[in-house]
């Protein structure tokens, strides 16, 4: 049975470095294919793990809406089969298999740009069948998600065994957080467990601040530091799962890991 882990926070506080750091752990010390899926319409998943990113589902649905409605104008049959006789569920489960970046360690599917003005139910129904057919095939699936939660449940069926919570050592960050934990609750997916990690911090957790994570009800994981050496990966756009397995930032999220998936 595959494991998956998403990622959750508000723009901006790291959840994607975090996101690589923990595909990074699992490479190096679980057994078992990795499917990394950028659910975050930025696309930018793809930097860190250091793979070539061409084509995005959302680039696929929205050549497929436009295929179907010149089908449609030609005298096509509208919710039948494409140009060829090619049904739209063999459509895209070639295309979104085709678009999957390949990596030695890991892959990566890119959800890529939200939907657009046209009628988007019947597709998004049969993406999700599709992005769950091919997560069967990997022992690992990690999922970093929009700012929100709510199109989760859009992107998958499957449980969610871990999901990890981001934010920086701010108030707001933190009132993030709350928001996601009450949208949790109106998802149609399960979530086994709840956790809150704490990005970018420099020095201890302020006293404010860590009286607002206790009044949460959510189990700290624990911090991650800020750190000079990230932040020349980022600047030159080095993917960061070739950071040394010494940074510190690897080290407190490879704790972590060990501590969730042990």
């Amino acid at each position: 049975m595959a494991t998956t882990i998403a990622l959750a926070g508000k723009g901006g506080v790291g959840k994607t470095t975090i996101a690589g750091m923990v595909i990074k752990y699992i490479a190096q010390n679980k057994t078992g294919a990795i499917l990394a899926i950028d659910a975050d319409p930025s696309s930018n998943l793809n930097m860190v793990l250091g793979l070539k990113l061409e084509w995005t589902v959302g680039d696929i649905r929205e050549d497929m809406l436009a295929q179907v409605q010149q089908s449609f104008m030609q005298g096509g049959a509208a919710m039948g089969t494409l140009q060829g006789g090619m049904t739209k569920h063999d459509y895209l489960d070639y295309e979104v298999r085709s678009s999957l970046a390949e990596g030695e360690y890991f892959d990566l599917i890119a959800m890529g740009r939200p939907e657009g003005p046209g009628c988007y139910c019947a597709v998004n129904y049969n993406l999700r069948e599709v992005v769950d057919s091919i997560s069967k095939s990997y022992r690992y699936v990690v999922i970093d998600n929009e700012a929100g939660m709510e199109h989760l449940s859009r992107r998958t069926t499957r449980d969610v065994q871990h999901l990890l919570v981001v934010t920086d050592p701010t108030l707001r960050g933190i009132v993030a957080a709350e928001r996601i934990k009450e949208i949790i609750k109106g998802l149609d997916i399960h979530i086994e467990n709840v956790y809150l990690i704490l990005n970018r911090l420099m020095g201890e957790i302020p006293v404010q601040l860590k009286a607002r994570i206790d009044g949460l009800g959510m189990n700290f994981l624990g911090s991650v530091p800020s750190n000079d050496e990230l932040m020349e990966f980022e600047f030159s756009g080095k993917p960061l799962v070739e950071l040394g397995d010494q940074s510190p930032v690897y080290q407190a999220v490879a704790q972590m890991m060990d501590e969730i998936l042990d």
